[in-house]
């Protein structure tokens, strides 16, 4: 259906329907820096088939979304340990998610985050509860995690090298330092699919004005959290993460599955930072399956 938005206050946050109108609504929360086309088409399609209506955004300083560029500029691993926001709160990208189910006409949904999205799906949950359905986080830190609490789920030899990485200016460059980032963070167990690594990256640097603007993620990494703890999570709850993640370590996951009550917690032998092709279907049941959870 094409690029819509909506807005929060003088932020404009890019979405899109992927289809399945009339199951169950469930919106998709991208990571750190990246937009909505890095959602697999042939994952979205088994979420599909499992019975869901799909839509995905652009976080703030993503993708279609509003840059807010005016802001100081603050290394991606430094805003982690921020106590002061850089740009804006956590709080206000917690409600760039509510303004889009708003514009879609939502009164709840179920959430799908991954990486930096599955760490702001927990915070939807605990600061719009009577907007979310259910969450499933995947290969993300834990909210209750803050300060130099993080490093302990933070793999710092990614970090490293991520701050090292030198590719060309223009779009090109933006093409290798794309596809250098997917071979880093692909499931060792699996097959890596270049070619639609490469499609990806490329619709991506065609759509989103650079897709590595490392200005954007201090931006968001730097969002800070005043909000509840994730004791108090009240919503059905799915913690995925891949065995073999190279950005975050597992333990964030057991972290998180351990401090929400009633959380499931499933671990992915030979997964990375990414989503397999061969695991679609055996995640959109388990998605499936939470929301069964949920209407029961």
């Amino acid at each position: 259906m094409g690029t819509r938005y909506a807005h929060n206050g003088a932020v404009r946050i890019a979405f899109e329907d992927l289809g399945g109108a009339g199951g169950e609504p469930l919106l998709l929360v991208m990571g750190l820096g990246v937009s909505r086309v890095r959602w697999p088409e042939g994952f979205v399609s088994a979420l599909v088939e499992a019975g869901f209506h799909v839509v995905a955004y652009d976080q703030r300083d993503a993708g279609e979304s509003s840059r807010l560029v005016d802001a100081e500029q603050v290394h991606p691993f430094v805003g982690l340990f921020r106590r002061r926001a850089v740009a804006y709160t956590a709080e206000e990208m917690t409600d760039d998610a509510v303004a889009v189910l708003d514009a879609v006409g939502w009164t709840s949904a179920h959430l799908f985050g991954h990486s930096l999205g599955g760490l702001l799906a927990q915070r939807i949950a605990l600061r719009h509860p009577d907007r979310v359905r259910t969450i499933t986080v995947s290969a993300a830190m834990p909210s209750d995690a803050r300060g130099l609490a993080q490093l302990r789920h933070v793999r710092l030899g990614f970090v490293v090298w991520a701050a090292r990485l030198r590719t060309p200016e223009g779009p090109e460059g933006e093409i290798a330092a794309g596809m250098a980032m997917a071979r880093r963070i692909a499931s060792p167990g699996y097959p890596f699919d270049a070619a639609g690594a490469r499609a990806t990256v490329e619709r991506e640097v065609e759509i989103a004005r650079g897709a590595h603007d490392s200005d954007a993620m201090g931006r968001q990494t730097g969002a800070t959290w005043h909000g509840g703890r994730l004791a108090d999570v009240r919503v059905p709850t799915l913690v995925l993460h891949g065995e073999q993640d190279p950005v975050v370590r597992p333990s964030a996951a057991r972290a998180t599955a351990a401090a929400v009550p009633g959380a499931r917690l499933v671990l992915l032998p030979g997964v990375g930072h990414d989503l397999p092709r061969e695991l679609w279907p055996q995640i959109a049941g388990e998605v499936a399956a939470l929301a069964e959870r949920a209407n029961a």
